[in-house]
C-alpha cells in the first residue's frame, strides 16, 4: 500500500447547525447523499454526525489534493457506515475522474467529534500488488 495523499480538517458543529437552520432540506441534498442523510437523522447527536462527514469530505478533498472548483461536488463524496461501524469513503463523478487520474485506489477516513468540533482526517492510497 503506497500513500498518495493526506488530509484533515476540522469544522465547528454550530456553523453546520446554523446552515443547516438557515437552508434546511436544501443544503442537506446539497451536501449529502440520501444515504448520508438518512444515517445521520437516525442518530441522537445528528448535527455532530453531519459536521464530522462535512469535515471528512473537506479532508477526503485535501488528500486528493483537488479544490471544490475542478470539478467536484460535495455528494462526490459519500461517507457511509459499515455494519461494524468502519467508515467508508465512496468516490463518484469528478472525485472519481480524479482519484483514477492519481492512481488512488481507496481513500481511509476517520472521524471524531464532540459537542463543539468534530474532525476527520483522510489517506489516499494506492493497493500496491506485489
Amino acid at each position: 500500500m503506497t500513500i498518495l495523499g493526506i488530509g484533515t480538517d476540522i469544522t465547528e458543529c454550530l456553523r453546520i447547525a446554523q446552515m443547516i437552520e438557515r437552508h434546511g432540506e436544501a443544503f442537506l441534498e446539497r451536501v449529502f447523499t440520501p444515504d448520508e442523510i438518512r444515517y445521520c437523522r437516525c442518530r441522537t447527536h445528528a448535527t455532530q454526525q453531519f459536521t464530522g462527514r462535512w469535515s471528512a469530505k473537506e479532508a477526503v478533498l485535501k488528500a486528493l489534493g483537488a479544490q471544490w472548483r475542478r470539478g467536484i461536488g460535495w455528494r462526490d463524496i459519500e461517507i457511509r457506515n459499515e455494519s461494524s461501524g468502519r467508515l467508508t469513503c465512496t468516490l463518484h463523478g469528478g472525485a472519481r475522474i480524479v482519484a483514477d487520474h492519481q492512481g488512488i485506489d481507496e481513500v481511509l477516513v476517520a472521524i471524531s467529534y464532540c459537542r463543539v468540533y468534530a474532525t476527520a482526517n483522510a489517506v489516499a492510497v494506492r493497493n500496491d500488488e506485489e
